[in-house]
């Protein structure tokens, strides 16, 4: 383990005991088994260590999203499975994270204020990966998306769900009844947004070519 690693793995245990703000670096550099100044060799300060956790959350809830994706598809699941596996490895990660720590509502509100930015970007690169699920897995189970809806669409649906959840759950917690709802709302949106290729809709039949039209029947009395 390099003393990168060493210095993340302490600060997650020093950020999930104190909180952000009562953390500090020399607890942090305890915990990691450093001096404070060799701590500060690798990170400049307090702000700086806890982005880079952060980072490190998403990074690994990211890697979580897209081995539950590969492997529920590998299984034969439906889209509504691949998704669900796949968002609930992500938001479980991150919620494992923090899982005990009775301080999750300030951090998960000191990440949105210190790494705004990686918010940002881990968002995006959230919606991506779903997204490109959705397009690989209607390709190869024939399936289309309806009313005009592109797999961007669907994937920010699919956000929009997950955030409809949390109001109901603040901080992902508890877990287990946070993913089993959220399970509910994927399932319930899938099912109402893909149809499979084949299914058309009934379309009158057009005479054939040349066809003479089909008669129409008149009553007695009636004028031509």
């Amino acid at each position: 383990m390099g003393p990168r690693t060493r210095i993340l793995d302490a600060a997650m245990l020093v950020f999930r005991r104190h909180g952000f703000r009562r953390s500090s670096i020399e607890q942090a550099a305890e915990a990691a088994g450093l001096t404070r100044q060799a701590l500060y060799h690798h990170f400049k300060s307090k702000e700086a260590l806890f982005r880079a956790v952060i980072e490190r959350l998403h990074e690994d809830a990211l890697a979580a999203e897209i081995a539950a994706a590969a492997a529920a598809e590998k299984q034969d699941g439906s889209l509504a499975d691949i998704l669900v596996a796949s968002v609930s490895a992500k938001l479980g990660q991150l919620a494992a994270s923090l899982d005990g720590s009775p301080h999750v509502e300030e951090l998960f509100s000191e990440h949105l204020l210190q790494a705004r930015d990686l918010y940002q970007k881990y968002t995006t690169a959230y919606a991506e990966q779903l997204a490109a699920t959705i397009v690989r897995v209607c390709r190869k189970q024939g399936l289309v998306l309806n009313a005009g809806m592109t797999p961007r669409d669907l994937a920010r649906c699919v956000e929009m769900a997950v955030n409809g959840t949390k109001s109901a759950y603040p901080a992902m917690q508890p877990a287990d009844a946070f993913l089993k709802d959220l399970e509910i709302m994927l399932r319930t949106l899938v099912a109402g947004a893909v149809r499979p290729a084949s299914r058309s809709r009934a379309a009158t039949p057009k005479p054939a070519k040349g066809a003479a039209p089909r008669s129409i029947s008149r009553k007695p009395g009636d004028r031509r």
